[in-house]
C-alpha cells in the first residue's frame, strides 16, 4: 500500500500561506470584468454573493503575472519607450472603475509620437498561440473591452497590448484603436448591472453550456444552491447608489464603510434572489420567513441570523 503524501510539505505550506492572505473581493465593478459575457456573474461577484476561491498555486500564478509587469516596463523603457507606470485610475461613477498598467507618452516604434494606454498580460502557450493567430479582439475579448474602457477614460486613442508566454518567454505586442461604441456600451452595461436591485437572467439555462460549466456560479445558477455569504451586499436592506456608495435602508444609513460591508450586522436579511426558497415577508419589513422544504424559518430580529441559515438551513427549527 502506498502511503498518502504528507499534508505539511514545504510546497503545501507555501500554498496554504498564499490562501491565508488572499485578497478580499474588490469593492467596485472593475473595468477588467466588463467584457465578461454574463450579466448575472457580474452582478453576483459585485454583490459578493459568489466569491471565487483560488488554491495557492493559482494565487502564485497571479503573483507571477503581477511581478511580470515591472519586467515589461523595464524592457519597454530599454528600447526608448516613455512609459509612466503610475497605476493611473479611471472612474466612471456608479461603482465602475479600474487601474491601468501604464500610460505611454511616446516612443512606440510603430507610432513614436502617439500616446497609448499600456496593458500587460501573461498567457499559457495555448492561449498565447491562439492570440497570435487571431488577435486580441477575437482571442481575448475581455482584454479588448478592458483596453477600450481605459482609452475612453483617459482620452487616449491607442492601446499597446503586451503579452508574455509563460512557457517560453515569447513576446507579442499589438496596437489597438479606440472604439467609442464598444467602450460606452461596456461602461453603461457595468453601471446598469451594479445599480440593479434584482439579479439579471443567466447567460444560459443549459448547465453544460461552455461558458457556464467552469463558472464559479455554476452551482448557484444550475443546482439551486443558495449564496454562502452574509454581508451588506447580500442583504435585502442594502442598495447600491449612483454615487458609488451603498445605503442601508434598515438603519437609514448612507455610505456604508467598505470594511463594515464585508461583515454586515445581525439585522441582515438574505436577498430573495440569492436563495432558492420562497419568501414570506413580515408586516414590519424587519424580518422574513423562508419556506425551506416543508419547514418555515424566520430570518431577522427574533429569528435566525442569516449566517446561521446559510451555514446549515437543515439545523434551523421551524418558527
Amino acid at each position: 500500500m502506498k502511503l498518502p503524501d504528507p499534508i505539511n510539505t514545504t510546497s503545501n505550506l507555501i500554498d496554504q500561506y498564499h490562501e491565508s492572505i488572499a485578497e478580499r473581493p474588490r469593492p467596485h465593478m472593475g473595468c477588467s470584468t466588463l467584457g465578461y459575457p454574463c450579466d448575472r456573474w457580474l452582478w453576483l461577484s459585485f454583490r459578493w454573493a459568489v466569491v471565487e476561491k483560488f488554491e495557492g498555486r493559482i494565487l502564485r500564478l497571479f503573483r507571477r503575472g503581477h511581478n511580470e509587469e515591472a519586467i515589461i516596463v523595464s524592457d519597454l523603457k530599454a528600447i526608448g519607450i516613455d512609459i509612466r507606470s503610475s497605476q493611473a485610475r479611471v472612474n466612471f461613477g456608479s461603482h465602475v472603475s479600474g487601474s491601468l498598467d501604464g500610460i505611454i507618452e511616446s516612443g512606440v516604434p510603430e507610432a513614436p509620437k502617439a500616446r497609448h494606454i499600456a496593458e500587460f498580460k501573461t498567457h499559457s502557450k495555448k492561449s498565447f498561440d491562439d492570440m497570435v493567430k487571431n488577435g486580441v479582439e477575437k482571442s481575448k475579448p475581455v482584454h479588448y473591452v478592458q483596453m477600450q474602457v481605459y482609452m475612453h477614460g483617459t482620452d487616449i486613442l491607442r492601446a499597446l497590448y503586451v503579452a508574455i508566454c509563460k512557457d517560453d518567454d515569447r513576446i507579442y505586442t499589438e496596437r489597438v484603436r479606440y472604439n467609442p461604441e464598444v467602450a460606452t456600451k461596456a461602461i453603461e452595461r457595468g453601471k446598469r448591472i451594479a445599480l440593479a436591485d434584482r439579479i439579471p437572467e443567466p447567460l444560459s439555462a443549459d448547465p453544460s453550456w461552455y461558458q457556464c460549466r467552469f463558472c464559479p456560479a455554476h452551482s448557484f445558477c444550475h443546482k439551486a444552491e443558495p449564496t454562502k455569504f452574509s454581508n451588506c451586499r447580500t442583504c435585502a436592506h442594502s442598495t447600491a447608489l449612483a454615487d458609488s456608495t451603498w445605503r442601508c435602508e434598515r438603519h437609514d444609513a448612507d455610505a456604508i464603510p467598505e470594511d463594515f460591508q464585508h461583515e454586515g450586522c445581525d439585522d441582515h436579511i438574505i436577498h430573495p434572489d440569492l436563495v432558492p426558497w420562497d419568501m414570506i415577508p413580515s408586516e414590519d419589513g424587519l424580518s422574513v420567513m423562508w419556506k425551506i422544504g416543508d419547514r418555515v424559518i424566520e430570518n431577522g430580529p427574533g429569528g435566525y441570523k442569516s449566517r446561521e441559515i446559510l451555514a446549515n438551513p437543515s439545523a434551523c427549527e421551524d418558527c
